[in-house]
């Protein structure tokens, strides 16, 4: 109050601020401790990622060498190409550059038929023909041979230059020709029995095959390996009991 007796006018004013004051603060401590909203689901898929089983960590070197796995896999399974050996599989590679004049099948064309045993009956024995054939035909015209092969022949003998006057082509080395002794062996052997029609089972042609032809065969191994040559085989494997008869690099009547 002030001197005088008259009422002060403060304290209704501080209670006026006061009650302001108070009547501010209450909606800011509402909105203060109001709960926050509840988060968002997750979509589905996400969901589904952490649910799924996660990969054990040993699993993951297993699954780092499956393309190692694959690959020898395929390895194994391939075809893989087999190194023609022997007389017959070098025969047959060689035989490509026979059939442009005998026939892919023997059937013959610039050059005499050779299957369904027509060489056979030229040739029953397999060292005439490794002779004629290392030699080619115009050896057998400069030497005066009238015939080749087996002169008492069924269907008539062969002259040299009988069929079509084409001669036979040297294939020995000597003579100018591309075979080795060992390939001229494969074909020969490829022309008589997967050709000729031979039978290496067979009484007639077993102990031939055996000798010259097989994969075990004496004969080749030491052609290939280059200890003998047609001129020397005959004197070296003398020793067995059917003995080679001579082959030779010049024309020669059939023995």
């Amino acid at each position: 109050m002030l001197s005088g007796g008259t009422p002060s006018a403060e304290p209704s004013a501080s209670k006026e601020v006061a009650k302001t004051s108070t009547s501010s603060a209450a909606p800011a401590l509402a909105a203060e401790v109001a709960p926050p909203p509840p988060p968002r689901p997750d979509p589905a898929y996400v969901v589904a990622a952490k649910s799924r089983r996660k990969i054990p960590f040993w699993a993951m070197a297993t699954l780092s060498l499956l393309p190692v796995w694959a690959f020898f896999y395929l390895l194994a399974v391939s075809p893989q190409e087999r190194e023609a050996s022997g007389p017959m599989a070098i025969g047959e590679a060689a035989y490509g550059a026979c059939a442009s004049c005998h026939g892919a099948a023997g059937q013959g064309g610039a050059g005499r038929v050779l299957h369904e045993g027509e060489v056979l009956k030229t040739f029953p024995h397999i060292e005439d023909m490794l002779n004629f054939v290392y030699t080619g035909s115009q050896p057998y015209v400069s030497a005066n041979l009238a015939v080749y092969g087996n002169p008492d022949r069924e269907g008539g003998a062969h002259a040299p230059l009988s069929y079509n006057g084409n001669a036979m082509p040297a294939q020995g080395e000597s003579w100018g020709g591309g075979l080795s002794n060992y390939e001229i062996l494969g074909v020969v052997c490829h022309e008589r029995y997967a050709i000729g029609g031979a039978d290496p089972k067979s009484e007639q042609w077993a102990a031939e095959y055996a000798m010259w032809c097989s994969e075990d065969s004496e004969i080749f191994a030491a052609l290939e390996a280059g200890s003998v040559d047609f001129e020397t085989l005959a004197e070296t494997f003398s020793m067995l009991e059917t003995p080679p008869r001579e082959v030779g690099t010049q024309a020669r009547p059939s023995k």
